[in-house]
């Protein structure tokens, strides 16, 4: 395995790293399992709070450094970098404002006998992460900010292609004042992983990645009676029933879309459209997604960048291939050049065809007609995913109707990109098991202890 920044835009190796050694390794379990033992317990909620709320604060500090980073490592344009620095500096900033309120005693009324009953949160020790490349800096906010905070201490894996920013990250920590082995950077390969997670100092392992990847870990996880969650792929719907406004609508589609060079978990990928709106939608959406060109990411004026890889843009290259072999119709795109790729619409996407049931990790929209709400919500619901979802109707009983009838861990009704700090993210089925951000996101990795007085 080797750790490399390969800018996906020029293909050219900036920077290698080499893999930890397994002396390496051990030790930097023992010095987060020592940070545990030690600085979290003899640190309050407050200190720990004082210091992630210091990580985000560097983290907006050093917002164009990081946000370059990322840029070389994967290929994210630079104004979305940017806005996912400070997005993860929001996050840490929440964790800070919020976590002492999250972490409160719990009474429980007791319904037989005398004295008290209380739920108390507290560590479990150290975590393992296993981090992805599409959002080097979110994504681990989200798991490291309220577990820190909590007392836990990290040991973090992030992707082979984004060691520069996991590097960054490390030093953002221990500039901000963590004990060494607070937040530990490792370079490991998948071998050494299934040692970590096999450690019995190591009590979980939160995972964002591929449903293999999840799978992979949750089984050696199961092995080892370790905590797991798993944050896993998307498929995302977005159900068009009705609208007063077709082309802000449309605008909403292709932003969902495309975000992150449409290298979201939860964005949206399947576009389920009303009979009576299915013409004017594709017209609209396909000339609006047309005039999005792929272009250099390092520029302001870029909205899309090229894919992570030249292996990602090649396997979804393979995709839409596949997809119009099967029977589906290319309506618009379907080309690469290195990395880049071209914005795409696919229709006639049959149950049979392997696209209707696979993610498309790019810019390439399935589009779908529905020939009322019961079709819409059916169709959203055959695919093996569950992560997020987006409705849009004019009808608030429908929207709320429709919102229950879908299969999946979030719905976001007559809005996208509305993610935020506060609101939980995960999802069911093969989308993984789990939440992270919010309140919910605080609570996965503790020991709720019930302490009844008598």
């Amino acid at each position: 395995m080797s750790y490399a920044v390969v800018n996906p835009a020029t293909g050219e190796t900036i920077k290698t790293f080499p893999t930890i050694t397994d002396a390496e390794l051990d030790t930097a379990i023992a010095t987060a399992d020592e940070a545990h033992r030690t600085w979290s317990k003899s640190s309050t909620v407050e200190e720990r709070a004082a210091l992630v709320r210091r990580v985000g604060e560097l983290h907006v500090e050093r917002r164009q450094e990081l946000a370059e980073i990322i840029v070389s490592e994967m290929g994210k344009p630079i104004e979305q970098a940017l806005g996912e620095v400070d997005f993860a500096g929001a996050i840490y900033e929440y964790y800070a404002d919020h976590s002492a309120d999250f972490l409160k005693d719990e009474p429980i009324t007791l319904l037989a006998g005398e004295g008290t009953a209380v739920i108390r949160r507290s560590s479990l020790g150290v975590l393992l992460g296993v981090m992805p490349w599409n959002f080097p800096y979110y994504q681990v906010a989200r798991f490291a900010g309220p577990n820190l905070i909590i007392g836990n201490t990290i040991l973090l894996k992030h992707a082979e292609q984004c060691p520069e920013s996991a590097a960054a990250i490390e030093r953002t920590f221990l500039d901000a004042g963590f004990p060494v082995g607070g937040y530990v950077n490792i370079y490991a390969s998948h071998a050494q992983i299934e040692t970590v997670i096999a450690d019995p100092r190591v009590q979980g392992v939160s995972l964002t990645g591929s449903e293999r990847a999840g799978a992979a870990v949750a089984e050696v996880a199961g092995r080892h009676l370790k905590k797991v969650v798993l944050e896993l792929g998307g498929s995302d719907p977005f159900i068009l029933l009705s609208t007063d406004d077709l082309d802000a609508t449309v605008q909403a589609a292709v932003d969902a879309r495309l975000d992150n060079n449409g290298q979201s978990c939860n964005a949206a990928k399947r576009f389920i459209v009303a009979d009576e709106l299915y013409d004017p939608f594709l017209e609209k959406f396909t000339a609006k997604l047309a005039e999005v060109e792929t272009g250099d990411p390092t520029s302001a004026e870029t909205a899309l960048g090229p894919l992570s890889s030249l292996k990602a843009a090649e396997g979804l290259d393979e995709q839409v291939r596949r997809a119009v072999e099967h029977g589906a119709t290319l309506v618009h795109g379907g080309t690469r050049e290195g990395a880049f790729f071209q914005t795409t619409v696919l229709t006639d996407v049959t149950p049979e065809n392997p696209a209707s049931k696979e993610e498309f990790f790019g810019p390439v929209a399935q589009v779908y007609r529905a020939k009322d709400e019961a079709e819409a919500v059916r169709l959203a619901n055959d695919i093996p995913f569950g992560l997020g979802s987006y409705v849009y109707t004019t009808d608030e009983e429908q929207a709320l109707r429709v919102a229950d009838g879908i299969e999946a861990g979030m719905v976001f009704v007559n809005v996208v990109l509305a993610d935020g700090a506060e609101l939980p993210f995960g999802g069911v089925k093969r989308s993984g098991s789990g939440r992270e951000l919010g309140r919910f996101g605080a609570d996965e990795f503790v020991n709720k202890k019930m302490i009844r007085i008598g």
